[in-house]
């Protein structure tokens, strides 16, 4: 299927992207900006920002919309990835910072000693920078999510990714309601963090689900929502069901906003869910907490 006018980008170049693409090379890790092939690689890297991706780059799932390493092998973590990630934030002078993982299924805590570590060395390091987490689902374990709420984390990501009547193709290791469950414990938990999801469109779903979408989140009191055009990694991925139009996108935000009442609702083709996520801090000064 070909791609439309408005989700053509120009393909990065390495003097727009070498610098932060070294420093990662230099500390060994890894990001969701390229392990998942994200579009948006080139604005983001130019701009000095990174998703960081920890615990990887191998997943235990195997979500075949994604584009990250399968590996279901059991592997310690690295306890040196804290003190890395900790001093890639400080180099780069980050202001708000984006920490996110592959699943580990193979571990008991679903990697949330790991996400506790990093926050700590961030806060050491650079105690000015906001934190967004962008966290699985730990398999509904709510004490590793406790584990890392109460390390108090500035945003807490978690994406629904797609509508549920799709779960079964499109994320098939996922459960629709215990991601809803998840969200909806961060917010009345730990009610000074802001919730955030995010989800694709195009993998088959309508319009009207997607909205119905929007109304669970809204219901489990979710702060910050993104939405973005699913594109195929490759043949062996899910294809591409649809191009959904930017007035389309559009509608989905001033419903999300004007008539669901969400903070923010990040909607437009290239949106991913740590795109731009630097605009958080100006909703914090906004609705502080």
């Amino acid at each position: 299927m070909l791609k439309p006018d408005w989700l053509r980008v120009k393909a990065p170049q390495r003097e727009r992207i070498g610098e932060v693409a070294d420093l990662l090379l230099d500390l060994k890790l890894n990001t969701v900006c390229q392990e998942a092939s994200c579009p948006n690689i080139g604005e983001c890297f130019a701009g000095g920002t990174a998703t960081f991706l920890i615990m990887g780059p191998g997943c235990t799932r195997a979500c075949p919309y994604c584009d990250i390493d399968f590996d279901k092998s059991v592997r310690e973590l690295d306890p040196s990835e804290p003190l890395r990630l900790g001093e890639a934030v400080a180099r780069l002078g980050l202001k708000h910072v984006v920490i996110t993982s592959v699943n580990r299924d193979d571990l008991t805590d679903g990697g949330a000693s790991q996400f506790v570590a990093c926050i700590e060395q961030v806060r050491q390091r650079s105690p000015l920078t906001t934190i967004e987490l962008l966290i699985p689902d730990f398999c509904g374990n709510w004490q590793a999510l406790a584990t890392v709420m109460e390390a108090g984390p500035d945003v807490l990501n978690h994406n629904i990714e797609t509508v549920p009547r799709l779960y079964k193709k499109a994320r098939p290791q996922g459960i629709y309601e215990r991601s809803l469950e998840l969200l909806q414990r961060v917010r009345k938990q730990w009610p000074r963090s802001y919730s955030k999801s995010g989800l694709m469109v195009g993998l088959g779903e309508s319009d009207s689900e997607v909205i119905e979408v929007l109304a669970d989140l809204s219901r489990h009191q979710v702060d910050i929502v993104t939405i973005g055009q699913y594109l195929s990694p490759g043949p062996k991925h899910l294809p591409v069901d649809r191009f959904v139009t930017p007035d389309q996108f559009e509608a989905f935000r001033q419903h999300g906003e004007a008539e669901l009442g969400f903070l923010q609702v990040v909607s437009t083709p290239l949106t991913r869910s740590s795109y731009h996520a630097g605009e958080v801090q100006r909703l914090m000064a906004q609705h502080p907490r």
